[in-house]
């Protein structure tokens, strides 16, 4: 298993972002200042862009796995590892996630605590609604740890 940077031609990983963040604008708005890294395991299983959102904060902004890798380790592995590669730089990691039966317990199980909430941000900020294991989507829900 390998992790690596990917500087250029990010969006040729397009398949695996709109996993984790469904309307390609809103991947726009952070790909080109963020840091993309991919997990290689005998081909790319995880992706994860971070970006540097000031006062010592670094933000998951992107993180995915390919579906029929899921629950094998590979999300937890590229979280150690981004906790890792930015620890002494960034005092903070943070990802903002729905409030879904499914992302929220995988981000508690890697250390992450509940931070706060932007209300009504995936209602006003994309085209359409967006579900997760059966939830609507509403509010932006934000785990911290510490790095």
């Amino acid at each position: 298993m390998k992790i690596k940077e990917v500087k250029e031609n990010k969006k040729q990983f397009l398949s695996l972002l709109i996993l984790a963040d469904e309307q390609e604008n809103m991947i726009d708005r952070y790909i080109e200042r963020g840091t993309m890294f991919v997990l290689d395991d005998g081909g790319i299983k995880c992706e994860c862009v971070v970006t540097d959102e000031g006062c010592g904060i670094l933000e998951i902004k992107n993180i995915a796995t390919k579906p029929d890798c899921q629950g094998k380790g590979y999300g937890k592995a590229m979280i150690d590892f981004i906790a890792a590669k930015y620890k002494g730089k960034y005092s903070i990691l943070q990802v903002g996630t729905g409030d879904s039966p499914a992302t929220i317990p995988f981000y508690e199980k890697c250390g992450f605590v509940r931070s706060h909430i932007i209300k009504n941000f995936f209602v006003e900020n994309y085209d359409h609604p967006i579900y997760e294991c059966g939830v609507q989507l509403v509010d932006m829900i934000y785990l911290r740890k510490e790095i």
